[in-house]
């Protein structure tokens, strides 16, 4: 463990399925970060995300996007914890995949939140990588359940959501990219997931149980 991962257990965290590997972005990961989303994520007339954080102008962009990394990682507690996982296909960081908690001890429960650029949607990954963090919720960090939301007129989201397990669980009216949209809610229990024909591979998950005060490690049955 070098002196950053001790320091931040979180940076040790490693996922890997058959095509990903999925890390917590470091600040040397940044400038990758930044050149993903800028090589674009959706089509620029409709956004996709609750804050439309893609609309800023292009020159605030990458300063946005490093203070939103540091930010995250300042908020992150014990009590309520954000793990921003970048993800990498063929050694190229294609996207981010969020998996979220607040008061998680009670609760178990976690959220996740994501986005790919563009040359890597359409061929699975988006359904890979949120299968990987449930999976590690699920079976690592013993979480109950796992919600999520998108917009009703993302069937691509919506898309990735049903082949991953979640079942709707209601709607609502929001303010949402910028105006007021449908929002649909998302809901998974463990016994609903599709868990799939691999086995997800984990490294530094005790630095990280430790660090958000989770006790014993917690490992599946299967």
């Amino acid at each position: 463990m070098d002196e950053m991962t001790s320091a931040w257990p979180l940076f040790a965290l490693r996922l890997a399925t058959p095509r990903l590997v999925l890390r917590p972005i470091t600040d040397d990961h940044i400038p990758a970060f930044i050149a993903a989303a800028q090589s674009g994520i959706h089509d620029p007339a409709r956004s996709p995300f609750s804050y439309p954080w893609t609309s800023v102008p292009a020159d605030e962009l990458p300063a946005n996007m490093a203070l939103h990394v540091w930010r995250t990682r300042a908020r992150t507690t014990a009590a309520q914890w954000t793990l921003p996982f970048g993800v990498w296909n063929e050694g190229e960081l294609v996207g981010m995949q969020d998996l979220v908690a607040a008061d998680f001890g009670t609760l178990r429960t976690v959220s996740t939140g994501s986005w790919l650029r563009q040359s890597a949607q359409g061929r699975g990954i988006g359904t890979e990588m949120r299968t990987a963090v449930v999976l590690y919720a699920f079976d690592h960090l013993g979480a109950e359940v796992a919600e999520t939301e998108a917009a009703s007129w993302n069937t691509a989201s919506l898309a990735v959501s049903r082949a991953v397990g979640y079942a709707p669980n209601g709607s609502t009216r929001k303010s949402w990219g910028g105006n007021a949209q449908d929002v649909q809610h998302l809901r998974l229990e463990p016994q609903e997931l599709n868990r799939p024909a691999w086995t997800l591979e984990v490294g530094g998950h005790d630095g990280v149980a430790s660090f958000l005060g989770l006790g014993a490690t917690v490992r599946a049955d299967s």
